[in-house]
């Protein structure tokens, strides 16, 4: 859902704004959203420690070794609604006048001292890591937008309170009220019982937010949904359902086990940057020109994912 916190954020943030201000505006507020909704998952640079550990060895070794790494600290000092009622606040006392920025130090200094007592050297490294990328996300927002205070504000506290709602659906649930000793959740929330199918259905789900977070955009630009869809999705993305013959190659994947699944129907998205037949006059001849804007390219590879994955499930089920 690394992602998909993105996707969610800018989608929900930008299509409400627009009913209060212009769509350059409205825009801008999403794309804020969005970047603070990622912000919190800067708690995974830990994991480069597994990588240096295992070594340079199998690509799924390698990959299992960041994730077993990740898991000591993912989720816990950055994933938190009580962290994210101070540090967004001084996130945005951090774009102020001086006496605002020595009040943001302040707030954000106390926060890695927290971490330092509740969760030692690694929880208070973790925490620097957020503090300086969220500070430094918050000056870029306010220098290349026209958001003013108040409207920056709800942005990245929403940003970084939607965040861990979306990760109860994997992995171990996030400690919404660290550094408090409150537990929302003992467990990961199941959507489905056979894990290969949950696992289908999670990815289903942050295709659903690309379609969404695409959408929204394509109505503040333009207005005609369908249309622009239409217009950018090429049927070269049927290709996506040859997707379904690697359910008889890889192993069945779980939220366990995922990487070879995850990898393999997100590559079947370069079908989106592959040329596009376009005759120039009557044949002979027939030349090819590439799809012309970026829209296209990611528009015509997420419906080959998403006609991958929906391929994959049938295959599994009836196979």
């Amino acid at each position: 859902m690394m992602v998909g916190h993105a996707l969610l954020a800018f989608g929900l943030a930008a299509l409400v704004a627009q009913r209060f201000w212009s769509t350059e505006r409205a825009l801008a507020f999403g794309v804020v959203a969005g970047v603070f909704a990622t912000v919190p998952d800067v708690d995974m640079t830990y994991a480069v420690i597994g990588l240096a550990q295992a070594g340079f060895g199998g690509v799924w070794e390698m990959t299992a070794a960041f994730w077993g790494s990740s898991h000591l600290v993912h989720r816990a000092v950055t994933h938190s609604l009580v962290v994210a009622a101070i540090a967004g606040p001084a996130f945005v006392l951090a774009t102020r006048n001086w006496w605002q920025k020595s009040l943001s130090a302040g707030l954000l200094s106390a926060l890695v001292w927290v971490s330092f007592v509740t969760s030692g050297f690694l929880g208070a490294g973790v925490m620097l890591v957020f503090v300086v990328v969220g500070t430094v996300a918050a000056l870029v927002a306010d220098s290349r937008t026209d958001l003013g205070p108040g409207a920056l504000l709800l942005a990245v506290v929403f940003g970084l309170a939607s965040h861990p709602f979306g990760d109860v659906f994997t992995g171990a649930p996030p400690q919404f009220f660290y550094p408090l000793d409150v537990t929302l959740l003992h467990s990961r929330i199941t959507l489905l019982p056979d894990p290969t199918l949950n696992l289908l259905a999670i990815f289903g789900l942050e295709l659903v937010l690309a379609w969404f977070a695409v959408s929204v955009y394509f109505h503040l630009r333009v207005g005609d949904v369908r249309k622009q869809l239409r217009e950018h999705v090429h049927p070269r993305a049927a290709l996506g359902a040859g997707y379904a013959l690697a359910a008889l190659v890889i192993p069945a994947p779980t939220l366990s086990v995922s990487y070879q699944f995850v990898f393999s129907v997100l590559a079947v998205g370069a079908v989106g940057v592959g040329p596009q037949l376009h005759p120039e006059r009557p044949f002979p001849p027939v030349r090819f020109r590439p799809v012309r804007t970026p829209a296209a390219w990611l528009c015509t590879g997420m419906a080959a994912v998403t006609l991958g994955v929906v391929a994959y499930a049938g295959m599994y089920l009836f196979a």
